[in-house]
């Protein structure tokens, strides 16, 4: 039986498996279950009693309140407490989970998806999100869980002290009090969880702000705004001629950033800015990042030269942190934009990563642009192809062949990825070369061969 739990929590369409009433409720009993058993526990309210704590919240979407709901019945019904934080981004959960000493967090959101699905993304009592050990622990409780109704008022009400708290933690790594004066700010939140915080944070920084896509409506999350169109923070920040734009998906744990010139820099880009900063600031002990499989060559050639070494891993900002833990990396992230400083958060933060950039650029009083100039990075194209069914790829008729034939073509200065989306019934096909034209024919004749066998 295939695991509900893909590379980045649950996910799926609000209403079906796995994100129904009984499958998210029987998730948040297990969860419950689990801490209770454990003796993780905190003084509760109801009765006295000693009942862990669980940090609930989610991004802007119509049906993240009821699947709030679900996740809160179950907790409650195996005693325990929730402190429900109402609409924030997912990184602010991890936060406030170190901040109440609470046992684990709950955040509802399917990121950059769209609208009509939502997820269940989990965070242990130190703010980093659950392996894959304890997942599959806690799905191996859910046929004990037993059948729980929802209340029909809903969630608890949501407490707005707790954002609140998020936002000073935030503010809290300023070097000064208005350390961004002087720069104009352009900032596209997706209509989604950056929505009521964003402005307000870069804003109380400082900085000059232009705020777009943040009246969320329930339905316009990620709709032709947010971190995957990252044309659109490019489009507003020539409009308002502002020295950075900044871009977020719609739970805001990623952010891709342009300078003035409306040129998107994404996660790798950002990357070799923040480290190559820390490391002439003498911070960055070990001179190593960790990145995954899919961040540009251009990156680690650009590093090389900054004396920073590269460590790849496997795909979603779990694993970039699981390495770092191992190896006591600070830094890392991935080219999608989730980047995680590990003496500033737990997981992968947006908002914290633009503020970080923002400081830098700030500080630096040169254009962006000739900030990253240094960067350079190979000719790369990603390819979705959609699949009916995910088989192994060396059993695709005519697939190891195509493969063969292309990383002859590439020799040493290229490579090709090609791996399962674990939240999409989608193949993801990554080449990087040398010539872009010659990749983009690599990437067709692959997909052509996944397309007439699993499409």
């Amino acid at each position: 039986m295939n695991s509900i739990f893909g590379t980045d929590g649950i996910r799926g369409v609000f209403g079906t498996p796995p994100i129904d009433a009984d499958t998210v409720t029987r998730v948040g009993w297990a969860l419950g279950d689990g801490l209770v058993r454990a003796g993780a526990g905190t003084p509760g309210t109801r009765g006295g009693a000693t009942r862990p704590l669980v940090v609930l919240g989610g991004d802007t979407r119509d049906s993240t309140p009821e699947v709030a709901s679900w996740v809160e019945a179950g907790l409650v019904a195996a005693g325990a407490e929730v402190a429900n934080a109402g609409i924030v981004p997912t990184p602010a959960v991890a936060t406030l989970v170190r901040e109440l000493a609470a046992a684990a967090g709950v955040s509802i959101s399917a990121s950059h998806n769209p609208w009509r699905d939502n997820g269940v993304k989990l965070f242990d009592a130190q703010g980093f999100k659950w392996s894959q050990d304890e997942e599959r622990r806690l799905e191996s409780r859910l046929p004990a869980a037993p059948a729980t109704v929802p209340p029909p008022d809903g969630t608890s009400t949501p407490d707005a002290a707790l954002g609140e708290r998020y936002l000073a933690r935030l503010l809290a790594t300023l070097p000064a009090p208005r350390a961004l004066l002087g720069l104009r700010v352009a900032i596209d939140a997706a209509n989604g969880a950056a929505s009521p915080w964003a402005r307000r944070l870069f804003e109380a920084a400082g900085a000059r702000v232009d705020a777009f896509h943040d009246q969320p409506d329930g339905v316009n999350i990620n709709v032709g705004c947010g971190s995957t169109v990252a044309s659109e923070i490019a489009r507003l920040v020539r409009e308002t001629g502002s020295d950075l734009g900044l871009t977020f998906d719609g739970d805001a744990d990623r952010c891709m950033v342009a300078d003035e010139t409306g040129r998107v820099l994404d996660g790798d880009a950002i990357l070799f800015l923040l480290a190559r900063a820390k490391k002439a600031d003498g911070g960055l002990d070990p001179a190593m990042v960790v990145v995954t499989e899919m961040s540009n060559l251009g990156l680690d050639a650009g590093l090389a030269r900054e004396g920073i070494a590269v460590v790849r891993c496997g795909v979603g900002d779990r694993e970039v942190v699981e390495e770092m833990r191992r190896r006591g990396v600070r830094l890392g992230g991935e080219q999608s934009g989730h980047l995680v400083n590990l003496e500033l958060s737990s997981t992968g933060d947006g908002l914290l990563s633009a503020l970080q950039v923002a400081i830098l650029l700030a500080a630096a009083k040169v254009p962006l642009s000739r900030l990253a100039a240094p960067f350079e990075t190979f000719p790369q194209t990603l390819r979705n192809v959609a699949v009916r069914r995910k088989e192994k790829f060396d059993e695709i008729p005519g697939l190891p062949e195509v493969l063969s034939s292309v990383r002859g073509q590439l020799g040493g200065e290229g490579r090709v990825l090609l791996r399962y989306s674990g939240t999409e019934p989608l193949a993801r096909i990554m080449i990087e070369g040398r010539d872009a034209a010659a990749i983009e024919s690599m990437a067709s004749r692959i997909a052509a061969a996944l397309e007439r066998h699993l499409s």
